[in-house]
């Protein structure tokens, strides 16, 4: 007969998985940025320019991956200092710009090569456009990217966040820091903590005994 798990086994924090997650998130939306500002698409065509003929494009492009890349690899650094409540927002934010990624790399077999035969005029008649190296290198980044969104939104509430430290300054230590200064030297140290030294409170104290 099987013995049930002692309740504090079965009540072990689990591991958050920070560091991998966001690791993988950052270097995914790095590659896909990367593999955005690229061309997708390129006509299989090798024509000699001829003096006086305007040249050719043979290559089209996603601008719109690119510009969502750059919003899931800002969302990445917003989470690294962030809270748990602020980190499901900026993720989730992230998820629809990583879908939307997603999205073009599915759409663009349908739509960039006619764009590449539109640049190429009646040129393009009959030409075979195909996809490049960095479509690919685009769909398998945005596909694990979109993962890594999926995974941290789902882990955000048992990630660790920054010490308290790093925090803004309360209004009580604002003002427990806001003393008179008690020699010369402490003068600017007081300008520096914000104290008016013409203050005619902050001067008694300051000559004080």
């Amino acid at each position: 007969m099987a013995e049930a798990l002692p309740e504090s086994s079965a009540g072990a924090k689990r591991p958050s998985r920070f560091a991998p997650v966001v690791l993988t998130g950052l270097a995914s939306a790095a590659v896909t940025a990367v593999a955005s500002s690229k061309s997708w698409f390129e006509a299989a065509i090798d024509l000699k320019q001829l003096p006086g003929v305007r040249e050719l494009d043979t290559r089209a492009d996603m601008p719109l991956a690119l510009a969502l890349s750059l919003v899931v690899l800002a969302a990445w650094g917003v989470v690294l200092v962030s809270r748990t409540t602020g980190r499901r927002i900026v993720l989730a934010l992230a998820g629809l710009a990583g879908a939307g990624i997603v999205a073009c790399v599915i759409t663009a077999p349908l739509t960039l090569p006619d764009q590449v035969r539109e640049q190429l005029g009646s040129d393009g008649v009959g030409i075979t456009v195909s996809p490049t190296g960095w479509y690919v290198v685009a769909a398998v980044a945005a596909t694990i990217g979109l993962a890594c969104v999926v995974v941290g939104w789902v882990l955000a509430p048992r990630w660790p966040t920054m010490s308290s430290r790093y925090d803004a300054p309360t209004g009580g230590t604002a003002a427990g820091s806001r003393t008179a200064p008690q020699d010369d030297t402490d003068l600017w140290k007081a300008l520096d903590a914000g104290v008016d030294p013409t203050d005619p409170a902050a001067t008694e104290v300051r000559r004080a005994p």
